[in-house]
């Protein structure tokens, strides 16, 4: 037998070991037809099954997320229900007391499958398991799991994935408070999942019987939402739900707070897992917010919310008639700073009650160093975390944290994950606070930078379709370090490899430049990506003089980092 032929046999011998225990019709049918062509000598289909069963889809910090479709390398039943039977078994080795867990899941293709599966499961493991009432968003249950006291919490949703995209997020409760899990956790239910995928096959797993919550867990979740803020003075909002689960939710929350609602664009404000009017479901990505903005035009909105599929983010765009479309995203920056300062000034009115909290802002490391300067201003304290909000919930003492992927948290007693419900309630009364002073967004923007000056940043993004690419790209950063940028000398460079400044160990390199900016680099944890990240600032002459050199410096950044990656 030839070495190919015996590639071909051992990896179609895997597919239907797989087959036999995969109880989806749909991805049954998928490989049979697979397995059928392969061994009939089609070469694209047997490099298909390799792609399938050659690895497994790794369970980690993210917990799982991946292409729906039939293999160990893609989301389906047969992971699914494999992670669950995992996570049980870690769950009951932790409890002393007796485990439980709050599943909820969004709108996307198999969400509501998965999330029975997974509280059947459980529930036969010896889990009590708790199903939300409906399709719902993140927030909600990062709330749940709070709420109800429970020792984890699991959402099925890919976020702002692509359409053929789904994923598995996992919370943990009692000490953790409702943050996503971080190692050594992930590692310790990775090691479970594993277990259950070598010794048992999904028919055999025991299914039991689940409750279902009461919509009274929405409810609360409104109730304690509304209390982010209150309105000012009307301003005429324009929002997206951008094909997601989050508007039911956030109307219920405005109305609840007092706010006038927003005005909605129709196509997109249903839930649609083929997500029909936009390439890509991410409020970040180009043309993903047109049809919002054509809504605003038509109304002569003041500001546009936007919400991802399952509305953990949050996007607000602003008039800008220098721009195409009459309106201009801010990016996650942007936002997190004006959130942080207003999270800043809140707090030291409340300082005039002797039992009020100093408090702490957070934000990731990738995210701009200006919010640091925040809370140095107000006499809060400040920290930086790894990238992602498993980190950002856990800062101690938070009152506020944030990420540049337009990522805020604004009511941590609350939830402890990024929310872009309560964001978005957030930002509607900062609007209303300054319309009511005869002011605006745009000019907060510029008060900004007139007391901390003019921070500016971009990211680049490099999609691979081969994952060893990025780790090939990371390596020759190290193996021979940049001495400049784009002509700006390297001061110093951070290695997070093994950890740095009490922060745990990460792949990721900060790169100091002479002038003041800074420089990360680091690979996606949820996307097929190598992301650099630039962040300068200047504090000289007027607002527009700042703009102007701070941009400058970021046009060379960018320029020189590209190249550096060619």
């Amino acid at each position: 037998m030839s070495t190919s032929a015996g590639a071909a046999d051992d990896v179609v011998a895997v597919a239907n070991a797989w087959l036999a225990q995969d109880p989806d019709p749909e991805t049954q049918a998928q490989l049979r037809v697979l397995v059928g062509h392969a061994q009939g000598g089609d070469a694209a289909a047997l490099a298909d099954l390799h792609s399938r069963f050659d690895e497994r889809l790794a369970f980690g910090t993210a917990g799982l997320r991946g292409e729906i479709g039939a293999g160990s390398n893609r989301m389906n039943r047969v992971l699914v229900s494999q992670a669950a039977a995992g996570l049980a078994a870690y769950l009951l080795a932790e409890s002393a007391g007796g485990a439980s867990v709050v599943i909820g899941y969004d709108g996307r293709k198999n969400s509501q499958v998965f999330a029975t599966d997974t509280a059947e499961i459980m529930a036969g493991a010896g889990v009590r398991a708790i199903l939300l009432p409906r399709l719902l968003p993140t927030p909600v249950l990062a709330f749940a799991v709070r709420h109800l006291d429970v020792s984890a919490g699991v959402m099925v949703t890919a976020s702002h994935n692509p359409a053929g995209d789904n994923g598995y997020k996992v919370y943990l409760g009692d000490e953790n408070q409702g943050s996503q899990i971080v190692a050594p956790a992930d590692r310790a239910i990775a090691a479970e999942i594993e277990r259950v995928a070598a010794g048992r096959l999904v028919p055999e797993l025991p299914r039991g019987a689940y409750e279902t919550a009461e919509e009274d867990v929405v409810e609360a979740y409104v109730r304690a939402t509304a209390q982010v803020g209150t309105p000012g003075t009307p301003v005429t909002a324009v929002y997206t739900a951008m094909h997601g689960v989050g508007w039911d939710t956030t109307r219920r929350v405005l109305e609840a707070a007092g706010f006038d609602l927003p005005v909605t664009v129709d196509a997109q404000i249903a839930p649609n897992a083929a997500f029909p009017t936009v390439a890509f479901p991410n409020p970040e990505e180009p043309g993903a917010l047109d049809l919002a903005f054509e809504t605003a035009r038509e109304v002569q909105a003041q500001l546009v919310i936007a919400n991802d599929p399952d509305a953990d983010r949050l996007a607000i765009a602003i008039p800008d008639p220098s721009s195409a479309d009459g309106y201009r995203r801010l990016t996650g920056n942007e936002v997190g700073c004006l959130l942080g300062w207003r999270a800043a000034l809140r707090a030291a009115r409340a300082e005039h009650s002797e039992s009020a909290p100093r408090g702490t802002l957070a934000c990731s490391i990738v995210s701009t160093p200006a919010l640091a300067q925040v809370a140095e201003a107000y006499g809060l304290d400040f920290a930086e975390t790894l990238t992602g909000f498993k980190w950002v919930s856990r800062a101690g003492g938070l009152i506020y944290g944030f990420e540049e992927a337009l990522g805020y948290l604004v009511n941590p007693h609350t939830v402890r994950d990024k929310d872009g419900i309560s964001a978005a309630v957030a930002f509607l009364a900062l609007a209303g606070e300054l319309a009511a002073a005869g002011s605006s967004v745009a000019e907060q923007l510029d008060r900004f930078s007139e007391r901390f000056g003019h921070h500016t940043s971009a990211q680049i993004s490099l999609r691979v379709t081969d994952l060893s690419q990025i780790g090939r790209l990371m390596a020759r950063l190290r193996d021979a370090p940049p001495e400049a940028v784009g002509g700006i000398r390297v001061a110093r460079i951070d290695d997070l490899r093994d950890g740095f400044a009490g922060l745990p160990p990460s792949d990721v390199l900060r790169l100091h430049l002479e002038d003041g900016s800074r420089v990360m680099v680091r690979p996606s944890g949820t996307e097929p990506k190598l992301k650099v990240y630039l962040d300068t600032s200047s504090d000289v002459g007027t607002v527009a003089e700042r703009r102007a050199a701070a941009e400058a410096t970021l046009a060379v950044l960018d320029a020189g980092m590209r190249d550096l990656l060619a």
